[in-house]
């Protein structure tokens, strides 16, 4: 299968959704499975793995409910408190959906040493029993701290990060990024997604040439075992349309065997987050 590892849907709410500023207006609507599945299907992907925007018990039931409704949305990464004192209950309950594949906090919201906290930590740690994942999203600023989080976490619960860290590549910033990158990629149950690029370079004058250097790095810290494709539709289309992702990848991958592509399109992330056909 291919798989597009990360997107978004929801339903607009300008209070609840208030981090749609007025410059990213094309996305300030409604983004359902109705309007992603055409275009899958024109970009010849199989199917997708819905990640929650807002953070709220509401968020990963919405999701779960259009997951069980559509049969090409194959996993959801939901939102529970993992600081919560009746945590264990919560994943107890959630695990008998079988499309809820692992769970994500908005950390890039929080402070630079929030994964240093204990009871974050503690949270996360839980996991483990109930067999889900971690998506780890975050700012460069937040990768030492990152690096700190996973040493404390069992080294059996997967673990991926969202969009590279979202680099600085307006910028041209690299190389502390880069050093975070390494550290956390010597740790084998860190996985990475080639996504949310589009977002971080400059929105009206990127050029697929401008990823290449973070790219290089990912591919050489992570290998093609643990780097999966996501577009993060439809937050790009601020910046870019999924034909436009795509290529990008496309382009990137050109050199790299069918078997390398096969992997990074879809094969890592059906046996990371344990998607059926």
């Amino acid at each position: 299968m291919i798989i597009d590892a990360h997107q978004h849907f929801w339903v607009y709410d300008p209070v609840r959704d208030a981090w749609i500023t007025p410059e990213m207006q094309a996305i300030q609507r409604d983004f359902l499975p109705q309007d992603l599945l055409p275009v899958l299907k024109a970009s010849g992907i199989d199917g997708c793995v819905a990640v929650q925007a807002d953070q709220s018990e509401q968020e990963t039931d919405f999701l779960v409910q259009l997951a069980e409704a559509h049969d090409f949305v194959k996993g959801v990464v939901g939102w529970v408190d993992l600081r919560a004192d009746n945590l264990y209950d919560r994943l107890s309950f959630y695990s008998q959906f079988e499309k809820l594949k692992g769970f994500r906090h908005v950390v890039q919201a929080e402070p630079d040493d929030f994964l240093r906290r204990d009871d974050f930590i503690r949270g996360v740690q839980q996991l483990a029993a109930f067999d889900f994942t971690y998506d780890i999203l975050i700012y460069p600023s937040q990768l030492e701290a990152a690096g700190y989080f996973v040493g404390q976490l069992p080294e059996h619960l997967p673990l991926v990060l969202d969009h590279i860290a979202k680099p600085y590549i307006k910028t041209g910033d690299l190389e502390a990024w880069a050093q975070g990158i390494k550290y956390l990629a010597k740790y084998p149950q860190v996985h990475c997604k080639l996504s949310g690029l589009v977002t971080e370079a400059d929105w009206n004058r990127w050029k697929a040439a401008d990823f290449r250097p973070y790219l290089d790095v990912v591919v050489e810290a992570f290998g093609t075992d643990r780097l999966m494709f996501g577009s993060d539709w439809p937050v790009c289309l601020v910046a870019a349309s999924y034909p436009e992702i795509k290529a990008i990848l496309d382009d990137y991958l050109a050199a790299f065997s069918e078997g390398e592509r096969r992997k990074i399109y879809g094969d890592n992330a059906v046996r990371f987050y344990q998607l059926n056909d």
